[in-house]
């Protein structure tokens, strides 16, 4: 097991700091979806949904940060290009024309596609000897399990 960051072969600092550029790319376009619902939501529950669609926009965004800042600790390159990130994401973009129910279900989608992405994170990290990002990765994966069923929620009943 690895005791810091730069100890890791290069190779394996390659590795991981692909997994999470993937993992930060799709966080962002995650980031960008949930304030366009936070913009564009109307209907019966918007108040709560304005509210949830605003949690999930301001932990992502600081989340971006921090799969970034784990990726220069490996002395890697993070990636900041926009058009790069969308064109790699798993998560599309959404125009923001959608009814409330839609919405929801496209932000699941999207929770649960970041929570995927995380858990392979943490498993090229895990086989690579990189706890730190291992850990991060953990810990990312259970926001986005909780924000996927608190999404899911509301689409029962």
């Amino acid at each position: 097991m690895a005791e810091t960051a730069l100890s890791l072969a290069p190779s394996s600092r390659e590795a991981i700091a692909e997994a999470l550029n993937q993992a930060k790319a799709e966080t962002t376009v995650a980031t960008a979806l949930a304030q366009n619902f936070h913009w564009n939501v109307t209907g019966m529950a918007f108040g709560p949904l304005h509210a949830l669609f605003q949690q999930i926009y301001e932990d992502h965004f600081a989340a971006q940060d921090d799969l970034a800042e784990r990726v220069k600790a490996l002395d890697m390159h993070a990636q900041g290009q926009l058009s790069a990130m969308l064109e790699r994401s798993k998560i599309a973009e959404h125009d923001g024309h959608a009814d409330e129910r839609e919405m929801i279900a496209a932000m699941l989608k999207a929770e649960e596609q970041l929570s995927a992405t995380l858990s392979g994170v943490e498993r090229v990290s895990a086989e690579h000897g990189d706890t730190l990002t291992e850990d991060l990765a953990v810990e990312r994966g259970r926001v986005h399990e909780k924000f996927a069923w608190m999404l899911r929620a509301h689409l029962k009943g």
